[in-house]
């Protein structure tokens, strides 16, 4: 078995099962994992994919081999896993999920004491670990313990936090869509609980998914159909693990996931309390926009759900997340969130009595090209020093690939935590321009 086959990074550990990954492997690093992280109770949960039972026996074997005591969490989103641990003071957690990406992809998310991923310079002690064997075995093993309601203390944390009193009055009518993943047994309960009319499309546990489990407009056209065909006042789409959230208008219409983000972080400085904001540097300007009209500071950070929490807890910030619908509300826990966004955007709904095509439209528009590139490590410096030199007028940052910013536009190429791919965003308020510097930068590749 090559390693070399997997990616590796802060993000976790991901493969395409019965190729690069295998139970063998997952086995050795849940031995790895359980080493580092000490004896204890930690927490394993599934999403949906059909690999999961596989690999979550995998994941008990080697966590009892090295002391531990796992804690069968079924399947659960991966925000609630997080909530959990932290709340429950578990030693840890390991999420079976590959979030976004296809079924036949499926990886290990390694949550630490706390609710947190691990850092960087955590996850390559754990690989040290990992490639020399440095594993606590036990002679005698302990036993699997289950958890009848694993969802339960999230849930709770979220409509305590919320006002559902003012969201119920407004007898708003949502359409949602957990593409059948981890949020599937848990969201439309959830929603109903905050006072909607709910209807849940691509909620049963099916061998797959219904659709492409990243929630963009283009995979999420089942749910705009949806909204227009029941007149509902909203749609939201998670993807396979539910830490990310995408937002349909009451016309059918995606926001963006930009903009899901946008509304969450309005809403919350306008009607919470003024904090300062955290999002990573690929993240739209609109948030600069949103940030600046309230009087907060704005930080950017490195992109990586673990690094916007770190951030968020070392400088007091309550609100931030990820250009990729990652909505983060320090109030439940510092990490992305599918369900407290959806409960601040209804409640945004409901305290503004607008629309949701209206909440959008009031915010500064910025059009956004994202794409990727398959790279290869070699790729990947030839690729920045390309764009570096094509784009030298702007001002740079290297923290994390290349970012370049210039008045009316900014570009930003980086490695994929999570793919073997170079990922390119461009972000300007002109189409055309926006669409000419994409062109530049593919006809420079």
């Amino acid at each position: 078995m090559r390693t070399s086959d997997l990616k590796i990074s802060i993000s976790g550990i991901r493969g395409i099962v019965g190729q690069s990954l295998t139970p063998q492997l997952i086995l050795k690093f849940s031995e790895a994992f359980s080493s580092f992280i000490g004896e204890g109770e930690i927490g394993v949960a599934t999403d949906t994919r059909p690999s999961g039972s596989m690999l979550k026996y995998a994941v008990f074997s080697g966590l009892l081999s090295c002391g531990a005591i796992p804690v069968d969490m079924g399947i659960l989103p991966i925000p609630s896993l997080q909530v959990y641990v932290k709340s429950k003071h578990l030693r840890g957690g390991i999420s079976i999920t590959a979030s976004h990406n296809p079924v036949e992809w499926n990886a290990l998310k390694l949550i630490k004491n706390g609710g947190f991923f691990l850092s960087p310079y955590e996850a390559e002690e754990l690989l040290d670990y990992y490639y020399q064997g440095r594993f606590k075995r036990v002679a005698q093993s302990g036993i699997i313990k289950k958890e009848g309601h694993p969802f339960q203390i999230h849930e709770t944390k979220i409509l305590d936090f919320i006002q559902g009193d003012l969201i119920a009055n407004k007898q708003l009518k949502v359409i949602v869509d957990p593409c059948g993943g981890a949020a599937s047994p848990y969201v439309k309960s959830f929603l109903e609980q905050l006072g909607v009319e709910v209807k849940c499309i691509n909620c049963g546990l099916s061998n797959g998914f219904p659709r492409n489990p990243e929630p963009l407009p283009q995979n999420i056209t089942a749910l705009s159909e949806s909204v227009k065909k029941h007149g509902a006042d909203i749609g939201f789409a998670q993807d396979a693990d539910a830490d990310r959230l995408a937002v349909v208008d009451e016309k059918g219409s995606p926001i963006g996931e930009e903009y899901t983000l946008a509304l969450a972080i309005q809403y919350y400085l306008n009607h919470k309390q003024k904090t300062p904001v955290v999002i990573n540097l690929s993240t739209s300007r609109v948030i600069q926009d949103i940030s600046e009209k309230a009087g907060v500071e704005l930080i950017r950070t490195k992109v990586g759900e673990i690094n916007v929490s770190k951030k968020m807890l070392d400088t007091g910030s309550k609100i931030g997340g990820e250009g990729n619908g990652g909505i983060i509300a320090a109030d439940i826990h510092a990490c992305r969130d599918s369900f407290v966004g959806m409960a601040l955007i209804l409640e945004y709904l409901a305290v503004s009595g607008k629309k949701t095509s209206q909440l959008k439209s009031a915010l500064p528009y910025y059009k956004m090209i994202k794409d990727k590139i398959k790279a290869n490590f070699n790729d990947r410096k030839r690729i920045l020093h390309l764009i570096q030199a094509k784009f030298d007028q702007g001002q740079t940052n290297t923290e994390d690939g290349l970012k370049v910013e210039y008045p009316d536009f900014w570009l930003h190429v980086r490695p994929s935590n999570t793919e073997p791919v170079m990922r390119i965003i461009i972000e300007g308020k002109n189409d055309r321009l926006v669409e000419s510097i994409y062109s530049e930068i593919k006809e420079c590749l």
